[in-house]
């Protein structure tokens, strides 16, 4: 093994214990040991996937030969590469990311998670959870691929953090472990139907704020006309695999797409019609980066699940409170039950 462990979490060991329900955790070189089970622990990042599950960073850090089962067809394996990739492309914390932030924290009052432990499931760059490293006790930030790396390279000033490269839908959590879950614009692209897993979240904390991209059923034909365009497209584009060309595309993608349609509705917005406009209520006043992280997003996930507002009201015969925010991003909701 080629990372030794730093002190990180040598102070950690009950907070460690209390979110994974064990009765003991220790720390070596390189790994952490919890009731007995050995878990490699990389730049502070502790793996609790199984071995043929590691991308090809972790396998190389624990020396470990990546199974032979795995390769571009499968759903696990392209889902860590795809987003391994994207947010390392695009691993930096943009100034449009905390107006993002506030957008997505509408239903939650901030000042009351003062003493609380958060959970971020599929934390990406982390770039939610760096806006409330200090307005919370302590972070739980999970990701299934390398972009968790990421996240504690942006997170590298936050000392009550707790880093897992974990597949949210079995991570081995105990319940009631966090006091929120937070999973913005995750599920809609795993390879289960997304509210189910919301389903299943509920274990974890007694509120959730999840994000999943709606079906674009509060606006006119005409966007889901384009939605479906997109999709078309997509269903090629995510096939490529190289660095290079995925970044010309979504670059381009960027400056035929989402440009003129910011240019026509600024012009629309003259006359008040600027809601007539696909992606301008999203888009307007966002950097080009910004705009392309999220082109580069669109057009290289194979999966896309799109969620209706009607879909989400039925969680209600799980949770006691569902809260669906009417502003965008469309559509974000808070989840609550009594525990």
């Amino acid at each position: 093994m080629t990372s030794q462990l730093s002190p990180y979490y040598l102070d950690k060991t009950a907070a460690l214990a209390d979110v994974l329900g064990a009765t003991e955790v220790l720390v070596e070189d390189s790994s952490i040991v919890v009731d007995g089970r050995r878990y490699p622990v990389i730049d502070d990042v502790i793996v609790l996937l199984e071995p043929q599950h590691y991308t090809q960073r972790v396998a190389a850090e624990v020396g470990s030969a990546l199974s032979a089962e795995r390769g571009s067809a499968d759903l696990a394996s392209d889902i860590q590469f795809t987003f391994g990739l994207e947010w390392s492309t695009f691993a930096g914390i943009l100034p449009e990311h905390e107006e993002e932030f506030r957008d997505y924290f509408d239903l939650v009052d901030l000042v009351d998670l003062s003493d609380a432990r958060i959970c971020d499931l599929g934390c990406g760059t982390g770039r939610w959870s760096y806006f409330l490293r200090n307005r919370c006790r302590q972070m739980i930030l999970v990701d299934f691929s390398d972009s968790i790396f990421v996240a504690r390279e942006n997170l590298r000033d936050c000392s009550r953090a707790l880093f897992f490269m974990a597949d949210l839908t079995t991570v081995p959590f105990r319940s009631g472990c966090a006091d929120l879950v937070i999973c913005l614009g995750v599920l809609h692209h795993l390879p289960v139907p997304a509210l189910s897993v919301v389903r299943r979240l509920q274990r974890l904390a007694p509120r959730l704020l999840i994000y999943v991209y709606y079906a674009v059923d509060n606006r006119p034909a005409h966007f889901r006309a384009l939605l479906a365009i997109v999709t078309a497209l997509r269903q090629v584009t995510f096939r490529i695999r190289g660095r290079h060309t995925r970044s010309v595309i979504a670059w381009s993608a960027t400056l035929i797409l989402y440009a003129p349609l910011l240019i026509i509705g600024r012009l629309l917005s003259k006359v008040g019609s600027q809601h007539l406009v696909p992606l301008y209520d999203s888009y307007s006043g966002k950097s080009l980066r910004r705009i392309e992280q999220d082109a580069y997003d669109r057009f290289f996930t194979r999966i896309e699940q799109r969620i209706s507002r009607s879909s989400i009201e039925q969680l209600s015969d799980t949770f006691d409170v569902v809260s669906i925010s009417p502003n965008k991003p469309y559509w974000h909701f808070v989840c609550i039950s009594s525990q």
